[in-house]
């Protein structure tokens, strides 16, 4: 496969993969903006609410829009091979039906708005298959098979629900019952709230922002998380929906070679020997400060 034949399929990926992201926000959104799923139900039609939990939502977003992808993936003409293994890069590999040397890796992440102006999330690991890319180990194809890997980012708020609906009540609803039933008041010892329609129940979180962007353009030159080796994203919300990060001016060789190399190229500062765990530092000890600036700054205030 030729330079121009990849540029050329990820270009017509990423244009299908923007314009599938426009549309889902209206999918799981109702008219007021909250989230169209209200609970789940039992055999009795009892609503048990959802806890806001992140990796609650985030799991349960995922089966709610995953009927959509694969709606997407069969009009682009792509098939999808799911992560074989839950710690397993990416969530879903895309095939084309017509080429199965033509692959993309699609991570979904989703985050709760800290504020109005940020999120953020965990782009996946430097260690292992980032480094070693011809090898399979915890990634469905080697990183190198891939011609590009995506997020599908989904950012949503959380529903302010301390004071007067605490998580996971149950409720029963008008809407839904036959006639001839009666309402349930209690489920063991708690309560049971009758509302007219499924719309009277308040959703957990609400105002989803959705976009599609390539891994290396969204990324910050630190790690996501503690203890852990993952890429952070960047934080402000409008920047990763431009796929404005740190690396964007500076192109994918630069993220590559910097997070192949985070925590163990070390230079000497002050006398002393560092750890390169900043971009500014790690352009330094290549002798490139003449690129220092195309990095592209926190626009976060």
């Amino acid at each position: 496969m030729t330079p121009k034949d990849k540029i050329g399929y990820k270009t017509e990926f990423k244009k299908s993969l923007d314009a599938f992201a426009s549309k889902l926000k209206d999918y799981v959104s109702s008219d007021d903006g909250g989230w169209t799923i209200k609970g789940f139900i039992d055999v009795y039609k009892n609503i048990f609410t959802i806890s806001s939990d992140t990796k609650i939502v985030s799991k349960i977003l995922e089966i709610h829009i995953f009927p959509q992808i694969l709606q997407f993936a069969e009009n682009a003409g792509y098939h999808i091979i799911l992560a074989e293994k839950q710690n397993w890069y990416p969530d879903l590999t895309f095939v084309q039906k017509d080429n199965e040397d033509v692959k993309f890796a699609l991570d979904l992440k989703t985050t709760f708005r800290r504020n109005n102006k940020t999120a953020g999330f965990t782009l996946g690991s430097h260690g292992g298959y980032f480094k070693e890319r011809e090898k399979d180990k915890n990634i469905q194809f080697p990183y190198s098979k891939y011609l590009a890997h995506y997020c599908l980012g989904i950012i949503y708020t959380r529903t302010d629900l301390a004071d007067h609906f605490p998580e996971t009540d149950i409720y029963q609803v008008s809407e839904i019952q036959e006639e001839y039933e009666t309402p349930i008041k209690k489920v063991g010892q708690r309560e049971v709230t009758t509302v007219k329609s499924l719309k009277s129940i308040t959703s957990v979180i609400k105002d989803f922002d959705f976009f599609a962007a390539e891994k290396w353009k969204i990324a910050s030159d630190g790690q996501g998380s503690g203890n852990t080796a993952n890429i952070g994203s960047i934080i402000d919300i409008d920047d990763l929906r431009n796929e404005n990060g740190i690396f964007s001016k500076l192109g994918e060789e630069w993220f590559d070679e910097y997070w192949i190399n985070y925590g163990y190229a070390t230079m000497v500062k002050d006398g002393k020997p560092v750890k390169i765990t900043r971009l500014r530092d790690f352009l330094e000890f290549k002798g490139r400060q003449d690129l220092w600036e195309q990095i592209v700054k926190r626009t976060v205030k």
